[in-house]
Parts: C-alpha cells; structure tokens; sequence
C-alpha cells in the first residue's frame, strides 16, 4: 500500500548558525535572503533562528534583519604550529565549553525543529553544528575560502552538504566527504553588482579626476590596513602621475594621511580622494575602480570576482590558518590577480600596478580572468543546496 506524499508546510524552518566576522555572517545573511525571495515567489514563509555568540558581528546582524536570535557557549580554539601548544590552558579551558554549547544547541534545534542548519563556519559553528547532527537535521556547511576552515573541517562528516567557494577545494577535501560537496561560489550582496560610475563621481566629488586615467580603488576594510596605507602614502606621486586613487583608509588614519598628502601639486592632489570609510556608494566606487588594491579576505574575493576587476592583493599575515594568502595566490595562479606577500614596499607595489594602469588589454585580461572564478549567482545556488538537502531528510 503506498501512502500519499504530504505537501511542504507552507512555513519552512532554517538554523542559521556562524559569525564572529563579516566573512562568516555577510554570506549567511544574503543566502537567508535569497531563501525567502524564493519562499515568497512560491507562496511560501521563511522562519528563521540563528544561534550565534553574544559578541560576533551575527549579535548585531540577525536582530537588525528581524532575524530571531540565541547564543550558546562555545570556546575560540587558538592555532599553534607545535600541537604540545595547542594544549595551553586557555584552549584546554575552551574545549570544556563545547559540550556545554552542544547541549543548548541541541535545545533549541529540537524546539525549532529546522527542515535544514546552514553553518558558515567560526567557532560557534561547532556546537550547533553537532547538535544538527544529534537531532538528526540535515546540516549544510558554507566554506567561504579555498581551504576549509577549523570548524568546518570539524563538522564535514556531518554535514549532508558542503558547499564551496572555488573548484580548487574539491581536491582538497577529504576524500570521504567530496561526494558531499557541490560548489556554489560565495554569496554577494546583490547590490554590489548594481554601481553606476558617474554616481560615485558625484557622491564622492571627484570633479578633481581626470576620467581619461584609470581609478584605483585602495581598501583596507573598514578600519583601514596600516601596511597598505603606508605602501600607497610612499607611492602616491607616483600613482597619481599615472591614475586616480581613491583611498578608503579606515576613520583613524585620515588626518595623518591627509597631511602627508598636503604637499601634492594641485593638479595631482585632484586626483587623491581620502576616506575613512566607504558606505552604500560601494557599488558606485567599484564600478568606477579599474584595479583595486585590497586585503584578500573572501567576501572580498568574491565582490572583486564577481565584477570582474583586476586586484592586487596584500594578504593579512595574520589570517586564521594564513587563508588570505590562499585566497591571494588561487587567484594569481589564474591570472585574475598579483599577491603581494612578506615585506611589502613602495616598489613592490609601483612594480605590480605598472603594467595594469599603462596597459588597458593587460587590464582586460586580468579582469577576464577574475570574471572566470566569479558567481555572482552564489546565494541562488546556495538556496538551491538548502531546499534539496531540506526535502532529502
């Protein structure tokens, strides 16, 4: 006797768990929704929980989405290249703690009773991500750099699904998990992809820049890069004979960068513009920028690739597990950027932007290349990952 099959609840019920920085939030935040753009078009509603820690960037995020919000105790396991090390007291003081964050997870999981967990990684991760796989819930890890991450390495045999940023993790995975893993990009906010040149222009007041040069886009990210304000403050003159610069570096560095530009001729100095940070004209600036100078962090590879711009990279050295220098070489490897890695000077930079603001075919190229490795698509096919691993359980 067949029995008929029941029709999706018209709600569907989604875990989100991940954070502490904006690489691990951003890209749950946009994949949650795309989720219910595509919910709504059906006739459907979207119920979400995220379980993250009470001082990660997710504390801020979900509740200002109108995202339901928990925390559970978790532990920051801190690397150590000798493994005797690994064992220090504060780590050993940490570990204690998951079983503890475990627990409250597998509570509130069973009380929300998810149709799927998505976890983006960071060390509250692990504990919801456990308590998925006691609860029996489907669990979809996101892995958003080349090699995954410390808490998704700990929870890949448990996941039904492991979606990844780049081909280039797939061999890199362990081979009991790749039949699990399906590659789906990094999400971007659609909005990103949506800049208009001449707005930036406007917004910012670059009447000073002489359109017929290209633009350089420098970043540090929001508090600014002291190694990358540094390198560009020596070579300023230098650029400036060659492109425009805007230069987003971060609230506190302004004045200090502003003095040392003083000194600029005038029809130079017209082509500098300083900002300590760069808001909602950020599609604007990046659709102006023909080469960007920036840390290598995922979600800054995935706008950049997305869009389709040639970047030279200065990784952050202190990156969890080095993945920014990762991120930076996968993408020189293609031909879709220059790593700039160790001691990074003025000449090392002059020597890497030459060729890419005197020559618009090598631009061009570069820019190809990044195009290749983009998915600006990313969150759909994410969603896509969620509703199938939801209705296989």
């Amino acid at each position: 006797m067949t029995h008929p099959v029941s029709p999706p609840s018209s709600t569907f019920r989604l875990i989100v768990t991940g954070g502490g920085t904006g690489g691990h939030t951003y890209p749950a935040l946009t994949t949650v929704r795309a989720l219910r753009a595509r919910l709504t078009a059906g006739g459907r509603a979207l119920d979400v929980l995220w379980i993250g820690t009470a001082d990660g960037l997710e504390a801020r995020v979900a509740p200002a989405e109108g995202i339901a919000f928990t925390t559970v105790a978790t532990g920051k396991i801190r690397r150590h290249a000798n493994p005797v090390k690994m064992l220090g007291p504060a780590n050993v003081r940490d570990m204690a703690r998951v079983p503890l964050g475990v627990a409250q997870a597998r509570k509130a999981i069973s009380a929300f009773r998810p149709d799927v967990v998505l976890a983006t990684g960071g060390y509250v991760a692990v504990p919801a991500g456990l308590a998925a796989r006691l609860c029996k819930r489907p669990l979809v890890l996101h892995e958003q750099t080349v090699r995954l991450g410390l808490a998704n390495r700990k929870l890949a045999g448990s996941a039904a699904r492991i979606a990844v940023s780049s081909e280039s993790t797939l061999p890199l995975l362990p081979e009991a998990v790749r039949s699990a893993a399906v590659v789906t990009g990094n999400p971007v906010r659609p909005e990103i992809l949506t800049g208009h040149a001449d707005r930036a222009v406007t917004a910012l007041g670059l009447a000073g820049f002489d359109r017929r040069l290209p633009t350089l886009y420098v970043t540090g990210g929001a508090q600014g890069a002291q190694q990358i304000n540094r390198v560009v403050a020596d070579a300023l003159p230098w650029l400036l004979e060659r492109c425009n610069v805007v230069h987003q570096c971060g609230p506190a560095n302004v004045e200090a960068l502003r003095a040392g530009a003083a000194a600029l001729p005038p029809g130079l100095a017209g082509r500098y513009h300083l900002t300590g940070f760069v808001g909602p004209e950020l599609p604007d600036v990046l659709a102006l920028a023909d080469v960007v100078v920036s840390r290598s962090g995922a979600g800054t590879l995935a706008e950049l690739t997305a869009l389709g711009r040639p970047a030279v990279f200065v990784p952050l050295a202190s990156s969890a597990g080095n993945e920014q220098a990762h991120n930076a070489r996968h993408l020189e490897a293609a031909g879709a950027a220059v790593a700039l890695e160790g001691d990074v000077t003025a000449d090392r930079l002059r020597d890497a932007l030459g060729p890419l603001l005197t020559d618009p075919a090598r631009r061009a190229a570069m820019a190809d290349a990044a195009r290749t490795h983009g998915r600006p698509d990313a969150a759909d096919r994410l969603v896509d990952v969620l509703l199938s691993a939801a209705s296989e359980r």
